[in-house]
């Protein structure tokens, strides 16, 4: 995997290109995420040629304009990117915040999306849903406070005390948040981002005429089963998968969801 420079706005963001002439795979990283999200589950072998644009703000990549942060930016740099690396559709998707992206540009750019995916999905059709409300707390302390004591605060909230009973994975990914440099652009990501949402409505998702994979799994209250099994049901032909919750093992969730991955990417070969 080689990463180079893909240039936007005037900014130098961080492109990684498996290369070679294999499906183009089109794979975004979760908010606050890199690379090595879609890095660690997505399958090897020279018919697949994975490509991942680190998100302004993300991994190596800067974040430009803080009031610039949002899931339609990050598609249309996405779009961009696509439209510079290949010569054909590719496949589309990615995790949580990845997911969204993959799902505005499949709506809006659907001559650049030959197939998508949607993992993880932390939002269907509405901005700033419920279950956002955490990443968007830890936001608004990180804005507000030091670290350390933005960190205390989320702690004795009652959103973490209820993530520490049902989802003790989301607010592991919760607590990492608070020790990410720098703190402006972290408190800017989860603020902007949780209000945030794919600006796609039911009715698009119904006229998605393309193979789609949604996938998911339970303990876990930041990405709900019930999100997944909407999507499902609003496109066309779209096949659900549930694999392990990383709670229970985070092997086997990485295991499970490269496999899933990769029988969806095989059939469309």
């Amino acid at each position: 995997m080689s990463r180079t420079s893909f240039g936007r706005d005037g900014l130098d963001l961080s492109a990684w290109d498996d290369g070679g002439d294999g499906l183009p795979v089109l794979f975004q990283h979760g908010l606050c995420g890199a690379q090595h999200q879609p890095a660690e589950i997505f399958p090897t072998g020279p018919a697949l040629r994975r490509l991942t644009l680190e998100c302004r703000g993300h991994g190596t990549s800067p974040p430009g304009p803080l009031d610039h942060l949002s899931i339609r930016t990050f598609t249309d740099d996405a779009a961009a990117f696509l439209e510079a690396s290949t010569d054909r559709p590719a496949v589309v998707g990615g995790i949580s915040m990845g997911a969204a992206i993959a799902l505005r540009l499949a709506v809006t750019r659907p001559d650049l999306v030959r197939a998508l995916v949607v993992a993880r999905p932390a939002w269907t059709t509405r901005h700033a849903p419920a279950n956002m409300a955490p990443n968007a707390l830890a936001g608004r302390l990180l804005a507000r406070h030091p670290p350390d004591t933005a960190r205390r605060l989320f702690l004795q909230s009652p959103l973490a005390t209820r993530l520490r009973r049902h989802a003790p994975d989301n607010l592991a990914s919760l607590l990492g948040f608070f020790t990410r440099p720098p703190q402006a652009v972290t408190a800017a990501l989860l603020g902007r981002i949780s209000g945030d949402g794919p600006g796609v409505a039911a009715t698009d998702l119904a006229r998605l005429q393309l193979p789609t994979l949604v996938l998911g799994h339970g303990l876990d209250l930041i990405h709900p089963l019930r999100h997944l099994r909407t999507l499902a049901r609003a496109i066309p032909g779209a096949r659900l998968v549930e694999i392990t919750p990383k709670a229970v093992s985070p092997q086997r969730y990485r295991d499970d969801f490269r496999a899933a991955l990769a029988a969806f990417l095989t059939g469309l070969s």
